[in-house]
């Protein structure tokens, strides 16, 4: 095996937060379980992530509860599942040696947010040697308010100041920042499609 599986943070903490309700795909999991399947057909490796915060008494801090992968995920016995408290998947987990221990070099990461965790975890991967497929269909975001923005607004505040970055924006410019420089962007549908014609 040479390549390997990596779902960031689809847990239950982003249902939990007021947020939740603007995500681009309330389904993702359902793309993130064609993805499991896939490799796991393949015979290759699935490892899942799970962001940690704890302490800070938000959705996040693990002694709420939401700190746990989405219910509708199909994670098997005996696939690794770790907990980062950094953006990226590596530099607070043991990822890089799981991935070493078992000969990786291709990694094709999904998960919650596109531009925040996913994101920043395929450019440090880029970065220590791997190639690096980045499953944009299999990501999920929110929008983004504009830096100037003041703090503790409502959703709504939120999606009706005309300065926050929709979510299919901030998508979009991942796709554009990582394409060609960090990894190669594909969708659910096109990864399927070619392990058909492999298989």
């Amino acid at each position: 095996m040479s390549r390997a599986l990596i779902v960031i943070d689809v847990q239950e903490s982003f249902r939990a937060h007021p947020l939740w309700e603007t995500t681009s795909d309330l389904r993702i999991a359902d793309r993130v379980n064609r993805l499991v399947r896939l490799f796991r057909q393949a015979g290759d490796p699935v490892v899942w992530v799970l962001h940690s915060e704890p302490g800070t008494g938000d959705v996040f801090d693990p002694a709420l509860g939401h700190v746990r992968l989405m219910e509708e995920l199909e994670r098997s016995e005996g696939e690794p599942l770790v907990h980062k408290t950094s953006h990226n998947a590596f530099t607070t987990t043991n990822l890089q040696q799981l991935l070493t221990e078992r000969g990786i070099r291709d990694l094709t990461v999904c998960g919650i947010r596109t531009e925040q965790c996913v994101e920043t975890t395929a450019r440090v991967a880029a970065d220590l040697g791997y190639r690096v497929t980045v499953a944009i269909d299999a990501t999920a975001t929110h929008p983004i308010p504009h830096r100037d923005a003041p703090a503790g607004r409502s959703v709504a505040e939120l999606l009706a100041d005309p300065r926050t970055l929709p979510a299919e924006e901030v998508i979009r410019r991942t796709e554009y920042a990582l394409a060609g420089r960090f990894a190669t962007i594909e969708t659910v549908d096109r990864l399927e499609a070619a392990a058909a014609l492999r298989a």
